[in-house]
């Protein structure tokens, strides 16, 4: 479905690729040429293009016109939540609809969380449009305030309610109809003769009531989705019991027409069918919802209000009502209102509901501080730096819905199955039917509908549609509760698969906090000196090592001078001049890029001080080299203890640093890694993880600085530490918010138990369908076998859902080891 303008309408879409006055002149060119389009014109400075559209244009050849030209709309995504799927039919229909619409790239329709994600063309497609091809397709799309979190909780639970009130007017209504109906079998004549019985009528009202009112679900959806040529789950529900009803009420009313013998009551059989169905689908409602509780936990966390201090007055304000630049206080025991600064005061701060590591963490002025964590005994007063959707745990919840929300490779099969499962379901039913009417012996017409129904009732397209985003829904929220956050659903089923992990060092193996050990310099300059002069140039570098001089420096006392006409040599060292003279600072393959000749003392000075493990630091002075400095970065404490675990599972671990190999080799050794790419330039890392990939198969590489961004993109999982730098977590597809080594070994065993558990729902789910419709259609029967009878078979179809959504529910419990999380924070008073 594609808007067409019924008045003149004037569109500004962003072009990609516009880069100069040609490329203008080509935009305008083939917008001109398109039917219904007028006052064009494209800016590229913007880059963007303009035209109104005339009465039956449609916006979605405008995006044609622009890709067949070469410079395609720049594309975004919409996530629409979507009302009234059921299962995985469901989900096909809705994503043909929505792939539908002219300047749609993608659409992604997710059962376990209600929602679609669409690309499209920015401008191109509007929300009014997805929402139009949403209903048209027989589901609805809710209002923007009902949209909301809390709005979607409330439905839900309504949902859940109302699920439960039907089955118990359902389990009401059809309970008569079950004891009617088994003492007619007592009383010896079983259904023949009881046609005009009074028994008869009551179990046809009782049964009439039970689909016209709790069942009246099944009919409303599944018939007029039957009629579109587009039969899901309802219609199913509706076509087994509304078959087994009619042919009662034939039977009761006019047996006459029916063949002789063949008069049958089934009144039981369709009340139960929709009793037992209400009853899955309330179990299903609510575990469906416990599958999504760990984020709701998450959200749940931030307080309702916080205290704004105004002019030294304290005043409670709602949360939504924070800005930017307020200053808050934070009392001992509460949760913190908003991410921000700490201003004044000192506490210490429970922050493992974004980093899953339980121990507080210690706060004071100018600590960042971030909203929901759980602060300690201290009073703090922060300055807010963000609110709303800006703040990490919005994010955090923002990150792992889209994870959520995404679906794995895997379920590309599951999709072009269901696609068609239902309409083969239908078939299976008829020609049951005709079947067991042409074979089997008169009269045939009882057991051939029994059979019939019994095949339409068994068929389960919910438990396929559930089999994977309930564990992905599940997995991400119970790795979200440990600090690990998954960008990309895919990536869990990439980092089950891997053969090999690649470790930055610094930062990742080891602490990120470096110390300046050891000194040594020519004769004639004092150490002090040296440093003095090392740190005015580190001064302006961002690296780890440099923050370790400047802290040395000023822990002798020593002033730091500024540096001029400072440059920084990505993988080599930084140069500039201070107090007049030239100064750099780096690697020793930086004093050979100089020019500068080794000091041989110094040199050999420095490779003791590698060989134990540090690592060394050059400094030359107007193109001499005068000094060497040994710093040293410890190895975080469980960084040994995580190797082995990953060499245990099967995994190869690999390290790959800048650092003088002497170092590298030193620190390796110590943790139980054999394998080390030393030396290597921040271009070089993502060489080196195509060079581990060629001779061990798929590779994860973990890193947190800038020059980690390559070999982040180029692996094929990049997992990337949370307090690193932003390009890095941009670059990675997980990103690991606690302790790195040992969180990297939880998300490797999350990432197994959520596969494992996918591919064990899957198996059932195709399992349970391959193996009971054939034994609902009787064919076990001419050889003396068991049959289902249709109420067997919706009980069977009603758990056959569940067992998937209990199977991925067991994945709260996966992970490696026993902390607080938000689990155990939510239980906590504030």
């Amino acid at each position: 479905m594609d808007t067409i303008a019924s008045d003149p309408r004037r569109l500004s879409l962003p072009v990609e690729g516009l880069s100069c006055a040609g490329c203008v002149a080509r935009v305008e060119r083939a917008l001109t040429a398109l039917p219904g389009t007028r006052d064009v014109s494209v800016n590229l400075a913007t880059r963007r293009a303009s035209l109104v559209l005339e009465e039956g244009a449609r916006p979605g050849d405008v995006a044609a016109a622009l890709a067949s030209a070469g410079y395609p709309v720049a594309s975004t995504e919409t996530v629409l939540p979507v009302e009234g799927m059921h299962c995985a039919s469901c989900v096909g229909r809705v994503e043909k609809a929505l792939s539908a619409i002219p300047g749609v790239t993608g659409a992604s329709v997710n059962l376990a969380t209600g929602q679609a994600r669409v690309s499209h063309g920015e401008g191109v497609v509007t929300a009014a449009d997805l929402g139009a091809a949403v209903t048209a397709a027989g589901f609805t799309v809710p209002a923007e305030a009902e949209a909301e979190p809390e709005a979607r909780e409330d439905r839900r639970a309504a949902e859940v309610r109302a699920l439960r009130q039907d089955f118990g007017l359902a389990a009401l209504l059809s309970a008569p109809v079950v004891v009617l109906d088994m003492g007619g079998h007592l009383g010896g004549h079983a259904f023949a003769g009881v046609e005009g019985t009074a028994g008869a009528v009551v179990q046809a009202v009782l049964t009439t009531l039970v689909l016209a009112w709790p069942g009246r679900r099944f009919f409303r959806a599944g018939i007029p989705g039957l009629l579109r040529g587009h039969p899901d789950m309802n219609a199913l529900v509706a076509l087994g019991a509304g078959a087994a009803y009619l042919f009662s009420l034939v039977s009761t009313l006019a047996p006459q027409v029916l063949p002789e013998g063949a008069a049958h009551l089934y009144f039981e059989a369709s009340a139960l069918i929709v009793t037992l169905i209400l009853l899955g689908r309330t179990l299903e409602a609510r575990a469906r919802g416990r599958t999504g509780e760990a984020i709701a936990r998450l959200m749940d966390l931030s307080p309702k209000t916080a205290r704004v201090v105004r002019d030294g007055t304290e005043t409670e304000v709602p949360l939504a009502a924070l800005r930017v630049g307020d200053v808050v206080r934070v009392r001992p025991g509460e949760r913190i209102a908003a991410d921000g600064i700490v201003l004044s005061g000192e506490s210490r701060v429970d922050e493992s509901m974004v980093t899953g590591e339980p121990a507080p963490v210690r706060k004071a002025t100018g600590a960042g501080v971030v909203g929901g964590t759980l602060n300690g005994g201290g009073s703090l007063d922060l300055r807010v730096g963000a609110v709303g959707a800006a703040t990490v745990l919005a994010q955090v919840a923002a990150m792992v819905e889209r994870a959520q929300g995404g679906k794995l490779p895997i379920q590309a099969l599951v999709d072009r199955v269901t696609g068609r499962f239902v309409p083969v379901v239908i078939a299976l039913a008829l020609a049951t039917f005709v079947g067991w009417l042409a074979l089997a012996p008169a009269p045939a017409l009882g057991p051939a509908l029994v059979h019939a129904v019994a095949v339409l009732i068994i068929a389960c397209p919910c438990a396929m549609g559930l089999a994977t985003p309930a564990a992905i829904m599940v997995g991400t929220g119970r790795a979200a509760e440990g600090g690990i956050l998954f960008r990309d659903g895919a990536a869990l089923q990439t980092l089950q698969g891997i053969k090999l992990v690649a470790f930055d060092k610094t930062g990742t193996l080891t602490q990120g906090s470096p110390v300046l050990e050891r000194a040594a310099t020519v004769p004639g300059l004092s150490q002090d000196e040296a440093l003095r002069l090392a740190a005015g140039i580190e001064g302006r570098s961002e690296h780890p090592l440099a923050g370790a001089i400047i802290a040395a420096a000023k822990g002798r006392g020593l002033t730091v001078p500024e540096a001029e006409a400072f440059e920084a040599v990505e993988g080599f060292g930084v140069a500039g001049r201070v107090e007049g003279r030239a100064v750099a600072v780096g690697a020793p393959r930086y004093l050979d890029r100089l020019g500068v000749i080794p000091d041989p003392a110094l040199v050999a000075q420095a490779g003791t001080w590698a060989e134990a493990g540090a690592s060394p630091v050059h400094l030359a002075l107007d193109g001499r080299h005068v000094a060497a400095l040994a710093v040293a970065d410890p190895v975080r404490a469980d960084a040994r203890e995580a190797v082995a675990a990953l060499l245990a599972r099967g995994i190869a671990v690999a390290m790959v640093t800048g650092d003088d190999p002497a170092t590298a080799a030193r620190v390796a050794s110590g943790l139980g890694i054999a394998e080390v790419a030393a030396g290597v330039l921040p271009g070089g890392k993502a060489e080196a993880v195509r060079r581990f990939r060629d001779t061990h198969g798929p590779v994860a590489f973990v890193g947190d600085g800038v020059n980690d961004a390559p070999a982040l993109a180029e692996a094929d999982v990049g997992l990337a530490i949370g307090t690193g730098t932003d390009i890095a977590v941009e670059s990675a597809d997980v990103v690991l918010m606690g302790d790195a080594p040992r969180a990297l070994v939880e998300a490797v065993t999350l990432s197994r138990a959520v596969m494992a558990t996918i591919r064990q729902n899957l198996f059932w789910a195709f399992a349970y369908n391959a193996a009971l419709i054939p034994l609902a259609a009787g064919l076990l029967v001419p050889f003396g076998g068991p049959s289902l009878s249709p109420i067997l078979a919706a009980g069977a179809m009603a758990l056959s859902s569940l067992f998937v959504l209990g199977n991925a529910l067991r994945l709260r419990r996966a992970g490696g080891r026993d902390r607080v999380t938000a689990p155990a924070l939510a239980a906590r008073p504030a």
